[in-house]
C-alpha cells in the first residue's frame, strides 16, 4: 500500500498550538507518513487484511491473462494452417478475451485503490493527531512529510527524522492493532496488477 499524505495543515496547526501554550517554536523536524502508518501495529494488521482479501480475484486475474496468452499463442502457431473462418473466429475470441481481461484488470485496481485509500485516510488521521501533540509539546515550528518523490526537500539530517518517535507513540495510544480498519470482505480485490496483456498479433496472410 503507498499513498502520498500530505497535511497542509500541520505547520499552521502545530505553531497555533505552541503559541497558545506560551511557546515558541523554534524547531524543523521531518517524517516519512507512508512508511511511519506501515510501520505500525494497525498499518500492518491492514495490509495482511488487505493482501487475504485480494488474493483471490488476483489469482483469478492471473487465470484470466493466461488464458489470453493461450489463445494468442494458439492464433501464433496456428496461423497459417488454419481456416478463414477459424481464424477469424479465434480473433474475435482474443479480443474480447482482452476487452474483458482489462476491464478487470481497471476494476480490480481501482477496488483495490479505494480499499487502500480508506485505510490510509483512518490510520492517517490518528496518526495526525499523535504528530499533532508530539509537535507541540517538543516546540517544532514545522514537521515536513517527505513521503512523496517530488517533496522540495532536498537533504535532511536523520537527526530531525520524527518518524520512529511517531510509531512508538501512535502504538503507544492505540495499542494491539484493535482499532485498525476492517477491510470490507465483499469487494476482494487483486494486489497491483501486471501491465495489460499485449495487442492481438496480426494474423499471417496466405
Amino acid at each position: 500500500m503507498k499513498k502520498n499524505l500530505v497535511f497542509p495543515a500541520l505547520v499552521l496547526g502545530v505553531a497555533a498550538l505552541a503559541q497558545a501554550q506560551g511557546q515558541v517554536p523554534t524547531k524543523i523536524a521531518i517524517i516519512h507518513v507512508q512508511n511511519a502508518i506501515l510501520s505500525t501495529k494497525d498499518g500492518q494488521k491492514a495490509a495482511i487484511d488487505l493482501q487475504a482479501t485480494f488474493s483471490p480475484r488476483q489469482q483469478e486475474m492471473e487465470k484470466k491473462r493466461a488464458g489470453l496468452t493461450a489463445l494468442q499463442d494458439q492464433l501464433r502457431k496456428g496461423s497459417a494452417t488454419m481456416s478463414e473462418d477459424a481464424k477469424t473466429k479465434l480473433m474475435r475470441d482474443i479480443d474480447a478475451t482482452t476487452t474483458r481481461v482489462n476491464r478487470d484488470t481497471q476494476d480490480a485496481q481501482s477496488d483495490l485503490d479505494e480499499a487502500q485509500g480508506k485505510v490510509m485516510q483512518e490510520l492517517g488521521g490518528k496518526m495526525m493527531a499523535v504528530l499533532e501533540k508530539y509537535a507541540t509539546q517538543n516546540a517544532f515550528a514545522v514537521v515536513l512529510d517527505v513521503s512523496n518523490p517530488q517533496t522540495p526537500v532536498l537533504w535532511a539530517a536523520s537527526a530531525v527524522d520524527i518518524t520512529n518517535d511517531i510509531v512508538k507513540l501512535y502504538d503507544q495510544a492505540y495499542p494491539g492493532a484493535a482499532g485498525a480498519p476492517a477491510v470490507p470482505a465483499a469487494k476482494p480485490a487483486a494486489a497491483r496488477p501486471p501491465a495489460a496483456p499485449a495487442q492481438t498479433p496480426p494474423a499471417k496472410k496466405n
